[in-house]
């Protein structure tokens, strides 16, 4: 179970990597991206890191929960065919 949620932690950090530098990418989530950076390096943490087992496990547990609801909230390009044509109608939608 740990090994699946790693590799999805994994990609999820990638994707939003993308998102942070795509000029779609709303102002909000850029900075809630720029928080959790923040949030890891930072030596104030809600558990301070000096205590034995749970001062990582904020970092372990609050870090992949704030990148999966920032990824859970970014604009998806959503591209429909139209006709013979071959444009293409762009437009958002989001990840559920």
């Amino acid at each position: 179970m740990l090994l699946p949620r790693l590799v999805l932690f994994r990609k999820e950090v990638i994707q939003l990597w993308k998102a942070f530098w795509a000029p779609q990418t709303p102002l909000h989530l850029k900075a809630a991206t720029l928080f959790v950076a923040f949030y890891l390096v930072n030596p104030f943490d809600v558990l301070p890191d000096f205590i034995p087992f749970l001062g990582w496990v904020d970092d372990i547990v609050l870090v992949p929960l704030m990148v999966s609801w920032i990824v859970s909230r970014l604009p998806v390009p959503a591209k429909a065919h139209a006709g013979k044509t071959g444009r293409t109608v762009d437009g958002t939608a989001r990840r559920l």
